[in-house]
């Protein structure tokens, strides 16, 4: 074996190089290996049940920091107490809410039944815009939260309320 035909391992072992027609095998098998790896994970997916708890616990963490918010704004102000709930609700509205209304996930349910109209999947573009809406009014609202001003901490907390209640007049069913 030539210089040319081999190389050397890093514990000075001589490897022989790949001839061409073994390169192609070898891509084969990795092309396979990846095929195999990603039926794997796709059959890991979530369940509609988890997917539902979790949306609901994501909704439940959304709906207690807006009541920590209403109640600072309602008593003594608290900026420490607003900035925190307030980066908790911009954390949570940029999470990718959608993702959690997947295909299945419809009907059943999480920690109770779901509470999404069918519209959510049927309309999911419009649904989509309007959890951007919230994503943008949260966010504004953990930026003027940090600056600590009441007066601007309340007018767009109105904002934020304003667009969560959108989306629920459009696609939550209530009793």
């Amino acid at each position: 074996m030539s210089k040319s035909e081999a190389r050397f391992h890093f514990r000075n072992r001589v490897v022989r190089r790949a001839r061409p027609g073994v390169r192609a095998v070898q891509a084969l098998v990795a092309a396979m290996a990846l095929l195999v790896f990603h039926a794997a994970t796709a059959q890991n997916a979530p369940r509609p049940e988890a997917l539902i708890k979790w949306r609901q616990s994501a909704y439940q963490v959304i709906a207690w920091n807006s009541g920590r918010i209403k109640a600072v704004l309602a008593g003594q102000y608290a900026p420490l107490e607003v900035q925190s709930a307030a980066n908790a609700l911009a954390a949570v509205a940029n999470s990718g809410l959608p993702s959690l209304f997947a295909p299945g996930t419809a009907d059943g349910k999480g920690w109770r039944e779901t509470t999404a109209r069918d519209e959510v999947f049927s309309d999911a573009p419009e649904f989509r815009a309007l959890t951007e809406e919230f994503a943008r009014e949260a966010n504004a609202l953990a930026r003027l939260a940090a600056a600590g001003d009441r007066a601007t901490v309340s007018e767009q907390f109105l904002k934020v309320a304003q667009a969560c209640k959108a989306c629920h007049e459009k696609y939550r069913q209530t009793d």
